[in-house]
């Protein structure tokens, strides 16, 4: 079957916008073709600074053929119904239509019957419209043209054919750019015309062009010649996936170089060094593998093989790395000759959010609730207050200012310099983890409450104004500061009641959304996000807000739901539960919620029910209050026998009603019984 290849050749292309850019590429001509009933076997799209490219293999030759019905007006209806009628149908005159009767009388059909195009016509349709409407983040137009595209396009190639034919040139035009089958290799090795005629044919034809077509390969060349390269060294490699990626977008033929600046630079902390070398020139640092430190070596990327090995762009990095590095000494010095205690005034000039004041302002709420919480997280009190205090202070330094990713870092690396205890110095960068899922979380007690106020405060903040994340919008990181808190006080195993450091009026409703970050942490690590629902929703308040004592609740009913008995116990619950809202429709919630009178059971199983749930409710209720949950779960769990028995041979809605409101009080009483651990009626399944 035949392929297609299609090139859009362009000057260069943003490495951050390539990768989604040939996503976009593939799914937009293959849906098209799928729309236009053309199937395929195989679409692959690919990548470079200056081209996107796309393979479609066995692909249709031909559009299907279309068998069409279409139902038109009645027999001897109007002539203009007529005329519309044919027209939208195709047909010359009416005697093209049948006619069909059916129950309501007889009407015009029209049977249409259409060809299928060459797949090369639909390509043709396709592909200039997806080029026009390509969805860029950035587009441009230049010179007297109308088209938009993210840099000018230079030339397209489409070809289609069989791997055992002379493939054709698919023609078509794009605001003065026609169609053809000729594409051109690297910008300074091979510029020149370069005529393809199939993919395997283009690919290596680009190769021998000095062009690595697939990002993939790129990225694989820079990291194994940068770890060459640093190995023959004897030193080793930073790891920044990040980097490989931008930078295998802004070549098409790496070639991986190393430079070095003067030793006396190492005295700048080594993060500081990476983010100016990284930022600045895009490049790689090293370090030594027996000490841990940066060393002052760094491998470069270059896009071609120069005649002279590289010397001359090494040196033109070197020279721009050693003014960046002097600028970076500069600001490092310069901090510190202001102590972070001094700069505080400076934040009341900063503006947090416009309803919720300045970073001053912000700072002296997160210092007093720091110092609350610090007794409850094992921390000092006095640290805790200090390292709150201080930990925005960095904001107003020259290195954040320049770099603003080491944002609380700088504060680490400015308190140390001062002398502070080691302690606040760590609260300063250790406040803003975690920043994702697989961040590290703060595990010193200082540190701890510092961060969980900097959340806490953020949150309630945010709520309080009624900015709360809305579908996939959340423009403060609202969720990432609620798992923040979640993922500290559980892998801290810290004891929080929540809606004390709420507040009453916004308590309620930011607990069910810490409840549904919950909900995501634990179905990372495989647990029913069901049973958190069911544990928030429990009868007994001390649920609702101690994550740890959630967590080991629902971790409890998932050994419970395990077994046999919880099953049934479970599906026994669902039968009392559904007769007995079915009844209180009837006579009003709450109707069966008196004790049930031992005087008025006439059924042993009646009898029994009651006697394993006077030994059950109590034995729970001890064992919830030793936050024992397994045992608590087990003590419903033996319920079992009685709660099987008493719906086997009971008939609930007896005709007596004195007898029919206690077999329901009794089934309420069970009801009650179990939500005091959770709430049955939340479990899936």
């Amino acid at each position: 079957m035949p392929d297609l290849l299609l090139e859009l050749f362009s000057e260069e292309i943003p490495a951050r916008m390539q990768g989604r850019a040939a996503d976009d590429l593939k799914a937009l001509v293959t849906n098209a073709l799928v729309e236009r009933g053309l199937t395929y076997e195989s679409a692959k799209a690919f990548v470079t600074p200056r081209r996107l490219t796309l393979a479609v293999g066995g692909l249709a030759a031909r559009q299907p053929d279309r068998h069409e019905q279409r139902k038109g007006p009645r027999v001897g209806a109007p002539a203009k119904a007529l005329e519309g009628f044919l027209k939208a149908a195709g047909l010359a005159s009416i005697d093209e239509a049948t006619v069909q009767s059916d129950p309501k009388g007889d009407f015009y059909v029209a049977r249409i019957h259409k060809h299928g195009a060459p797949t090369p016509e639909v390509i043709a349709e396709i592909v200039p419209a997806v080029i026009r409407a390509f969805p860029w983040p950035k587009s441009m137009r230049w010179g007297a043209g109308t088209l938009r595209w993210v840099r000018p396009l230079h030339s397209i190639v489409a070809t289609f054919g069989t791997p055992q034919d002379e493939p054709e040139v698919i023609r078509f035009e794009v605001d003065g750019v026609v169609s053809g089958d000729v594409t051109r290799g690297h910008r300074v090795h091979a510029p020149g015309e370069i005529r393809v005629k199939r993919f395997d044919d283009y690919v290596a034809s680009l190769d021998k062009a000095h062009v690595v077509l697939d990002a993939e390969r790129r990225r694989d060349i820079i990291r194994a010649d940068a770890r060459t390269l640093a190995n023959a060294q004897n030193l080793e490699l930073v790891e920044d996936e990040a980097l490989v990626e931008e930078v295998a977008g802004l070549v098409e033929w790496p070639v991986t170089l190393m430079g070095q600046f003067e030793a006396e630079f190492l005295d700048v902390p080594d993060e500081v060094i990476r983010a100016t070398i990284r930022a600045n020139q895009k490049c790689f640092v090293l370090k030594d593998p027996a000490t841990g430190r940066l060393t002052n070596r760094f491998i470069l990327v270059a896009n071609l093989d120069a005649t002279d090995g590289g010397a001359a762009i090494v040196h033109g990095n070197e020279r721009v790395v050693r003014a960046r590095l002097s600028d970076a000494r500069f600001f490092w010095e310069t901090d510190k000759k202001t102590r972070l205690d001094d700069r505080l005034e400076k934040l009341k000039a900063i503006t947090f959010h416009a309803k919720l004041g300045t970073q001053y302002e912000r700072v002296e709420r997160i210092t007093r609730l720091a110092k609350e919480l610090a007794p409850r997280v094992g921390a000092d009190p006095a640290k805790a207050e200090t390292a709150a205090r201080l930990a925005k202070a960095d904001l107003v330094t020259e290195m954040v200012g320049e770099f603003p990713e080491l944002q609380g870092l700088m504060g680490r690396y400015y308190a140390m310099a001062e002398g502070l205890d080691p302690e606040i110095a760590a609260a300063l960068e250790e406040h803003y983890k975690p920043q994702g899922p697989s961040d590290r979380i703060p595990v010193a007690p200082v540190s701890i409450a510092v961060a969980l106020a900097d959340k806490i405060d953020t949150l309630v903040g945010f709520w309080a104004i009624d900015e709360k994340p809305t579908g996939s919008k959340d423009p403060y990181a609202l969720r990432r500061a609620a798992l923040g808190v979640v993922r500290i006080i559980l892998e801290n195993g810290l004891r929080l009641r929540l809606l004390d450091r709420l507040g009453p009026e916004i308590g309620a409703d930011l607990l069910a959304f810490l409840a549904d970050r919950l909900k995501v942490q634990l179905r990372e690590q495989g647990k029913r996000p069901d049973l958190v629902d069911a544990v928030f929703a429990a009868g007994d308040s001390s649920a609702s807000d101690d994550l740890v004592l959630i967590v080991r609740r629902v971790e409890a009913l998932e050994t419970l739901l395990a077994t046999d008995d919880g099953v049934n116990l479970l599906a026994g619950y669902r039968r009392a539960a559904n007769i007995l809202k079915a009844e209180e429709k009837k006579d009003g919630a709450g109707a069966f919620e008196a004790a049930p009178d031992p005087a008025l059971f006439a059924e042993p199983a009646e009898s029994a029910l009651s006697a394993a749930l006077d030994v059950a409710e109590p034995a729970a209720a001890v064992a919830l209050a030793a936050e024992d949950f397994p045992a608590a779960t087990a003590a419903l769990a033996k319920l079992r026998p009685e709660v099987d028995a008493f719906f086997d041979g009971i008939m609930v809605n007896a005709p007596e009603p004195s007898l029919r409101a206690n077999r329901l009080a009794l089934l309420a009483r069970l009801r009650r019984a179990t939500r005091a651990v959770a709430d049955f009626d939340r479990i899936a399944g």
